[in-house]
């Protein structure tokens, strides 16, 4: 059907249907298909599982096309009030939150929302804004008044508490200081005075948080109590051999030894039954995405959109790198999902509205 410029209906639409870019879109494609596979065997015995992260893929990707659709110039429009409505938020859960197990972490708008996910892409997209803002005229200030927008919303989520999420978003932020500039120099600093710190840290740590630092250095210390899952996960990648027990043959998630299968600890129930050969082609498929989105970074034309698509990839390097660290017992639990393997739908979205930022960087440059 032809209209009034002479072009057809699927030509005019075509530009903001076909947004995907088809590497990246690939690389999540096979990422998502892998998790929903071991989703099945961990989740066998809890009907729906799968049928509910369907829904949430459906979502995350309608999401990521809706995001890809949108110019990095909008998105750079949109980076203060994103990151005040996020502070502000923030500070609504800090007053009038719900609680959940000790922690207020959550606020109900009709539905129950948590705030702490939007600022893992508000605190880049926001410190993009800034030092694009700051192009030309970088000083010293500029890295106090970046580590001052950072601080706000990652003490606010500590203060939650939600030490994850608040390094997470710390991570997402510095990430983007460091692309923005900051010399080895002056981050080796950083990272001296982060060491000295460490005694006053461990002073204002929850006592939870505290046993999960003595549980990662032995777990064996209270084997049948806080070590116990820690432990297990470990006997389940070890299990797993060279080439694994066989797709829902795992014995350490069916006999439920493994916590949170289906979510933090869903590589756990890959490494059992796929082994170090399915360890190593999922290793691979993370590579190839960091691979891809800093191939994008590079190629983008402006300061903003370097470091916003940048600080993106980094997020999912660090989902990663950490999940799988926790899992395997080299650094402490603290509670961060898989990248697009793990069941939930909150970060999925999240992951998902990075994977559109990518997108409409790559599409628009």
């Amino acid at each position: 059907m032809a209209i009034a410029d002479g072009r057809s209906l699927w030509q005019r639409v075509q530009p903001y249907v076909l947004v995907f870019d088809v590497p990246l879109a690939l690389i999540i494609g096979v990422l998502l298909s892998v998790g929903l596979i071991t989703l099945y065997s961990a989740g066998i015995a809890i009907p729906g599982k799968v049928w509910d992260q369907l829904r949430n893929i459906a979502a995350a990707v309608l999401v990521m096309w809706i995001v890809a659709n949108i110019p990095p110039q909008t998105m750079m429009r949109m980076a203060v009030p994103v990151y005040a409505v996020g502070v502000a938020l923030l500070v609504a859960v800090a007053l009038f939150g719900v609680i959940k197990g000790g922690s207020r972490r959550w606020l109900y708008v009709g539905t129950q929302i948590q705030p702490s996910e939007l600022m893992k892409i508000a605190m880049p997209l926001m410190l993009a804004w800034f030092f694009q803002r700051e192009q030309g005229h970088v000083r010293w200030q500029t890295y106090v008044i970046a580590a001052l927008l950072l601080a706000i919303p990652a003490g606010l989520i500590a203060r939650q508490p939600d030490l994850g999420t608040a390094l997470l978003v710390t991570a997402a932020g510095a990430y983007v200081i460091f692309l923005g500039g900051l010399s080895w120099r002056a981050l080796g600093v950083l990272a001296g005075l982060a060491a000295a710190a460490l005694p006053l840290l461990w002073a204002v740590m929850h006592d939870y948080q505290r046993d999960r630092v003595l549980t990662l250095i032995d777990p064996y210390h209270d084997p049948l109590g806080k070590g116990f899952h820690i432990i297990q996960s470990m006997i389940a990648i070890g299990s797993g051999g060279v080439t694994g027990k066989g797709w829902t043959h795992g014995t350490q998630a069916h006999l439920e030894f493994i916590p949170e299968r289906t979510t933090d600890f869903i590589f756990a129930v890959f490494s059992e039954e796929f082994g170090l050969l399915g360890n190593l082609v999922l290793m691979v498929l993370y590579l190839l995405l960091i691979w891809r989105g800093l191939t994008i970074a590079m190629n983008a034309p402006t300061l903003f959109t370097r470091l916003l698509a940048g600080a993106v990839t980094m997020i999912y390097f660090t989902y990663a790198f950490v999940n799988m660290g926790m899992v395997s017992g080299i650094i402490p639990v603290v509670g961060v999902p898989l990248p697009f393997m793990s069941y939930g739908g909150t970060a999925l979205m999240t992951l998902g509205l990075g994977g559109g930022i990518l997108m409409s960087v790559q599409r628009h440059r």
